[in-house]
C-alpha cells in the first residue's frame, strides 16, 4: 500500500473578534491521529492578529497575507509556503474531527485523486432556524442536503474543509482574486472557479468527496437571521456570474442545473406540509434571490464590456444553486440525508 503524503494544514483569519473560534480550530489539529507535518496560519492584513497569534502558538507557521486583502490571497500565501505534499485548508471558525487528516489522506493513495474534501455539519450557536432549509446550508459554508452520503467525485468541494495535491494546486495558479470572502463580505466560488480548473487541467482524474472526513463549522446566530439568508443567496449569484464568465457558464453551471431541477423541488414537496410554509417559501426565496443576483452579475459584465461565456439572461434561473461542493457531472444523490 502507498505511503501517506505528507500534510501542510492551512487556517486563514483575518480579525481578533474570532479568536476563540480560530483556537478551537489549531487545538482540534493538535488532537489528530495522524498529525500533520505542518500549520500555517495566514493573517489577512491584520498585524494585532498576528503578533498576537505568534505569542500564542509558537508551533504554528504564523505569516501574513502577502496578497491582496482577502481569502483567496491568504490561501495563496499558504500554497506558497506549504512544504507538505498535500495542503489542506481549515476555516478559522470550524473544528476537524480527529481522524479528519487521516481521511484527507487516505484519498490520496489512488493517484487519479488531486484532491479530498469532506463533510462540513453547521454547529448553529444560537439553534437552527425552524425555517431555514437543509437544501440551503452552503448559505452557512456547511454541507447540504443533496450531497453525496458515501465517497463520490465531485464537481467542486466547499472551502471550509478541502484538501488538494500541492503541485497541482500551484501548478493551477492557486485561486482566482476575483473571487473569494474579503472580510465579512460574503462572496465566494473561489473553490468552485479553481476546481473546474483543475478538472479541465487534468481529464480523467478526480476530486473526492469523503463525508468521513468531517468538520463542524460554527454558525453565530447573526447568520441565522433572514437578512444574512438574502445577502448571501444574492451574493452567490453574483459570484456565480464571474464564475461563468471565467469558466463559461455550461462548466460553471452544470451541477446547479440539476438541483434546480431535481433537489429543490422534491425540497418544496416536503416542506409543503402543515406547519412548515416558510421552509417553502424560504426555498423559493432563495432560489429567486441567487438567481437575482446571477442575472444582476452577468449584465454588469455585459456593461463592462467582459465576456461573459456562452450563457445569456436565460441560464439565470440555472445560477441560483448550492455555491459549495456539488456531486459530479450534475446529478444530485436521490434521497440525500441533511449533513
Amino acid at each position: 500500500m502507498p505511503a501517506l503524503p505528507t500534510l501542510t494544514v492551512a487556517v486563514c483569519a483575518y480579525t481578533t473578534r474570532r479568536w476563540a473560534d480560530l483556537s478551537a480550530a489549531l487545538d482540534s489539529l493538535r488532537c489528530q491521529e495522524y498529525e500533520p507535518a505542518e500549520v500555517l496560519l495566514v493573517v489577512d492584513h491584520c498585524p494585532e492578529l498576528g503578533a498576537r497569534a505568534e505569542l500564542a502558538w509558537p508551533d504554528v507557521r504564523v505569516m501574513a497575507n502577502q496578497e491582496r486583502r482577502g481569502l483567496s490571497g491568504a490561501r495563496n500565501t499558504a500554497l506558497a509556503h506549504a512544504r507538505g505534499e498535500v495542503i489542506a485548508f481549515l476555516d478559522d471558525d470550524a473544528v476537524a474531527d480527529p481522524g479528519w487528516t487521516g481521511r484527507l489522506l487516505a484519498g490520496y493513495r489512488d493517484p487519479a485523486v488531486l484532491g479530498v474534501g469532506g463533510l462540513v455539519r453547521p454547529w448553529w450557536e444560537g439553534g437552527r432556524p425552524a425555517w431555514f432549509p437543509p437544501e440551503f446550508d452552503w448559505v452557512v459554508g456547511c454541507s447540504y442536503r443533496g450531497l453525496p452520503e458515501r465517497p463520490a467525485p465531485v464537481r467542486n468541494f466547499i472551502g471550509a474543509n478541502m484538501s488538494f495535491r500541492r503541485a497541482e494546486l500551484v501548478a493551477a495558479g492557486g485561486f482566482s482574486p476575483e473571487l473569494g470572502r474579503i472580510g465579512s463580505r460574503p462572496l465566494g466560488c473561489e473553490e468552485t472557479e479553481l476546481c473546474l480548473r483543475l478538472a479541465a487541467a487534468h481529464p480523467g482524474c478526480e476530486l473526492r468527496y469523503d463525508p468521513a472526513a468531517a468538520v463542524r463549522h460554527h454558525v453565530p446566530p447573526v447568520r441565522a437571521r433572514w437578512g444574512y439568508f438574502r445577502a448571501r443567496c444574492y451574493a452567490e449569484g453574483r459570484s456565480k456570474a464571474t464564475v461563468a464568465r471565467l469558466a463559461g457558464a455550461a462548466r460553471a453551471l452544470a451541477s446547479e442545473r440539476a438541483y434546480l431541477r431535481a433537489t429543490l423541488p422534491l425540497a418544496v414537496a416536503r416542506a409543503l406540509r402543515p406547519g412548515r410554509l416558510r421552509v417553502a417559501l424560504a426555498i423559493c426565496a432563495g432560489a429567486g434571490t441567487t438567481a437575482f443576483g446571477y442575472l444582476a452579475g452577468r449584465l454588469a459584465d455585459l456593461g463592462h464590456g467582459a465576456p461573459t461565456g456562452a450563457g445569456t439572461a436565460a441560464t439565470a434561473a440555472e445560477g441560483a444553486a448550492a455555491g459549495s461542493a456539488a456531486p459530479a457531472g450534475g446529478a444530485p444523490v436521490p434521497g440525500s440525508g441533511a449533513p
